[in-house]
């Protein structure tokens, strides 16, 4: 699945909502101490972003000596906010309680930021030392203000006011949202109970970045290396990318295909070499399980029952009634529920899909009985027989530079938005492969932020695509501007040659960008406001790929690397007419993830083996053997490196309901996907209010009505029941 970031510390469940705003400030309710200052000046991570842009992150002095430091001095700076709020003789109200935890803990959060780098982008064993000291003593400072029962009593005496009444929509919501924060985070407890909530978080955040270090010491330590006699099915632009990888890891001369999903799945997907495919499929999908010292079991079993036992203390019987309580979804049944739905359908269609490359095999004189390390390579021969579709001539007109001018180009019509790189060196960044752009509204002029992309992969990365931001859009307290970032993991080029990627890839290169959409599109207040909402946050993503297949798009953007010639017509109608291949294998291997994602936090962690249990849950379900989990328990990182989508998982389907039902909102338009009025409507209600209104409220005032599960069926190629 697309992945977007979603929390700064991916390891540490950082829920204390006045720590970790997402904005500096330039005003605050408690007056710094000149020494105070000094250590702030003296400390970059500390320091308020300055230079152009209302201030940049100031990546060229990142100094791993400074992280710690800077996070002790953020906490305390960031608890004597807090107690500046308590100690307020004056009655709570909404200024002086929740806009003041607003406010508050912009020192911390500039630190977060950078943290936020050497976790995803720059990780390293030193940084993992340090994260493995602070990331406890960070639960612990989160307990501190999640558990202060004098602030709590603060935030309820305004949230059961006369005054709410009163207030605009988005500080009624940022109200609720800041009470509920508290109140489904121990707030409500006390002596022993509260006690153990705290110990339990510090605790459970301490696993989670043990577990994330885990999968990432598994990719980074395994690599096959290729001779030139291994590179039979390869095409040009994978063998030279495989060139370029080994070269950077000093092995000139060879082939490496490293243990990532951008080198992993169109290695599968084009070697000749079965045995080859073999060895880097299990290599892959055995990450954290291999029974050495970075082996994850143990840890889940662990992360299970600790997440357990402190949802037992606020009266909840499993992990996923306490998680999903704030969600659209609401409960587990109902998340479980809309799986149901489908996986019948996706599973049937993987014995058809598998059926037919079976056939083809046996044409072949294979001799083999398709296992899960052969679905991508028949798969495409499927898809060549099929629909004469060569994903690898596709590939030659998707070169990464066209596709982000082609973004651009949907942004300026749906957003009105310009984008304009800043000149090198203008802005500070923390690689050489990351470029800056500034983005401006093409009408007014007015300047609406930065747009940070970090696209290739390298060592010390993690796997994947993910969107954050290192400001957003908030204007209580003078206007902020947006500071966001895109990061992936593409294969760069050979130097002088574009870097070329699939059609999944592109796909996911226009999915993150819709994350950097939403929060350059923010109209937003308050900091809260941007809290997510995960069953509803990845939808706005998931809608901005359908512009890929656009005749806008595939036109002006879609041209052949060497030639420059336009993709040809026949070659894009064969694109649009597979457009449902290999769709059973894409939704069950999301899906089983999914459903063992909300069994595993429904069913009692002393019953859980978790090698045992994802096996018999997923024979139970007819989990199709040629078929394995997108991410299987051992590297399940979006649930169990952190809490940002425990439980939650399921989530992208929930969101995917709503994009296909957006989706023929364009595609009924006069104008399709260009469509002015609809445009308007889906910048206003979709991306503009983030979450200063409830998302089920928001998507009827887009569609004028619920969205149904029905368009997703129909996007997927399945039946449709009445």
């Amino acid at each position: 699945m697309k992945i977007k970031l979603a929390a700064l510390l991916s390891s540490a469940v950082i829920v204390a909502l006045s720590a970790c705003s997402e904005n500096p400030t330039t005003t605050t309710q408690v007056t710094k101490p000149v020494s105070e200052a000094k250590i702030q000046q003296q400390n970059p991570l500390l320091a308020e972003y300055a230079g152009p842009y209302g201030g940049v992150p100031a990546f060229d002095k990142m100094d791993l000596a400074d992280l710690k430091p800077a996070l002790e001095k953020g906490m305390a700076l960031n608890l004597a906010e807090v107690e500046a709020i308590v100690n307020n003789p004056e009655p709570a109200n909404f200024e002086n309680t929740i806009a003041a935890l607003e406010r508050s803990g912009s020192d911390l959060s500039r630190v977060f930021r950078y943290w936020g780098i050497w976790s995803s982008n720059k990780n390293s064993p030193e940084f993992r030392a340090i994260q493995a000291e602070m990331v406890p003593k960070i639960s612990a400072f989160n307990s501190a203000i999640t558990g202060n029962e004098k602030l709590f009593a603060k935030v309820k005496a305004v949230y059961q006011s006369e005054e709410l009444k009163t207030l605009t929509s988005e500080e009624q919501r940022v109200t609720w949202l800041t009470y509920n924060g508290f109140a489904r985070n121990g707030a409500t407890l006390t002596g022993e109970a509260k006690a153990r909530y705290a110990a339990i978080n510090q605790e459970v955040a301490g696993i989670q970045t043990r577990f994330a270090n885990n999968v990432l010491a598994d990719e980074e330590n395994y690599v096959l290396f290729l001779n030139e006699d291994q590179l039979s099915g390869l095409s040009e632009s994978l063998v030279s990318a495989a060139a370029n990888a080994a070269k950077g890891l000093g092995k000139e001369g060879q082939y490496a295909i490293t243990n990532s999903r951008s080198s992993m799945d169109p290695f599968l997907t084009y070697s000749d070499e079965r045995e080859l495919r073999e060895k880097v499929w299990k290599t892959y999908y055995s990450r954290a399980n291999n029974g050495d010292e970075f082996d994850n079991n143990a840890l889940i079993k662990q992360i299970l029952t600790l997440r357990n036992e402190r949802v037992a203390l606020l009266g909840y019987d499993n992990y996923s009634q306490w998680r999903l309580e704030d969600r659209m979804a609401k409960n587990p049944e109902n998340a479980m529920d809309l799986m149901k739905k489908v996986w019948p359908a996706a599973i049937a269609r993987v014995d058809e899909e598998v059926a037919d490359m079976q056939a083809i095999a046996d044409a072949e004189g294979a001799k083999i009985k398709i296992a899960p390390w052969d679905y991508r390579y028949y798969a495409e021969k499927v898809r060549k027989d099929k629909y004469a579709l060569d994903s690898d001539e596709v590939k030659q007109y998707l070169q990464l530079d066209n596709l982000r001018e082609a973004m651009f180009y949907v942004a300026g019509h749906l957003f009105n938005f310009d984008f304009t790189q800043v000149p090198e060196g203008s802005v500070s960044v923390f690689h050489e492969d990351v470029k800056v752009w500034e983005v401006k509204d093409k009408t007014s002029g007015e300047h609406i932020g930065l747009w940070y992309l970090d696209p290739f992969g390298r060592k010390g990365k993690r796997s994947g695509a993910w969107a954050t931001t290192y400001r957003s859009h908030t204007t209580f307290d003078g206007k902020k501007t947006v500071l966001s970032s895109n990061n992936s993991n593409f294969v760069k080029g050979t130097e002088g040659q574009p870097t070329l990627i699939s059609w999944d890839d592109a796909e996911t290169y226009f999915h993150e960008f819709g994350h950097a959409l939403h929060f350059l599109s923010a109209t937003v207040a308050y900091p809260t406001s941007h809290s997510g909402v995960r069953d509803y946050t990845e939808f706005q993503s998931q809608l901005l790929e359908r512009w890929l297949t656009t005749d806008e798009v595939i036109n002006n953007y879609l041209v052949h690397y060497k030639t420059g010639e336009p993709i040809p017509a026949e070659l894009v109608a064969k694109i649009k007419k597979a457009a449902t291949f290999n769709e059973g294998f894409k939704t069950t291997e999301y899906m089983a993830s999914a459903i063992m994602d909300l069994l595993y936090h429904t069913t009692d962690p002393a019953k859980i083996d978790p090698q045992a249990f994802e096996k018999e849950q997923l024979t139970a379900l007819g989990m199709p053997e040629e078929v394995v989990m997108r991410h299987r328990s051992t590297q399940f990182g979006h649930v169990f490196s952190g809490e940002g989508y425990s439980s939650g998982y399921y989530g992208y389907m929930w969101a995917e309901v709503l994009t296909s039902d957006a989706a023929e909102a364009f595609a009924e338009a006069p104008g399709g996907f260009y469509d002015k009025d609809v445009s308007k409507k889906l910048v206003d209600h979709l991306f503009s209010i983030r979450n200063a209104l409830d998302p089920a409220e928001a998507y009827r005032l887009f569609r004028g009505r619920d969205a149904k599960v029905e368009a997703l069926m129909r996007d997927r190629g399945f039946p449709v029941t009445q």
